[in-house]
């Protein structure tokens, strides 16, 4: 894992990747849960049965809960010290690339795309590429902002 250490060393990282997290099997039990948990129980995530006579010819995984990993896959890549607030401000440009079937491995990828200083503290952007292990395509990209105080 790597530690960065305040604003300005992560302003020095802009257009660098961070790295990537380890790979995490998405199994059906997880599915289900994230389900339950969101009061989202679409048949092509829960009912494996008519799912494996759908689309994707099993249980795909929620688009908001492959976005919801991104803390557990940051986590493994890097901290941030040298600032005393760290909170979620928001995030830019989502996409789902592509479907999720169960049993997928995935893992995610951080890169350090802007800085931006502002009168509440400042915007870091970070560009989160959560991919799927044997596809081309990734799974999610997207630009979360945090806004750091120090």
């Amino acid at each position: 894992m790597r530690t960065l250490n305040g604003i300005d060393e992560i302003t020095s990282l802009v257009g660098t990747e961070l790295g990537s997290s380890e790979w995490t099997t998405i199994d059906q039990t997880a599915i289900s849960t994230f389900a339950d948990v969101t009061d989202d129980h679409q048949w092509i995530h829960i009912d494996e049965e008519r799912a494996a006579e759908g689309p994707y010819g099993a249980t795909i995984v929620h688009g908001f809960f492959t976005l919801s990993l991104i803390p557990k896959f940051s986590s493994e890549i890097f901290t941030i010290e040298g600032v005393s607030i760290r909170v979620n401000y928001g995030l830019n440009k989502v996409r789902f690339a592509q479907p999720v079937p169960v049993g997928s491995r995935l893992r995610g990828t951080v890169s350090v795309n802007e800085v931006i200083p502002g009168d509440k503290g400042t915007q870091v952007i970070l560009k989160h590429v959560i991919e799927i292990e044997g596809q081309e395509r990734p799974a999610c990209i997207a630009e979360v902002v945090t806004l750091l105080v120090e």
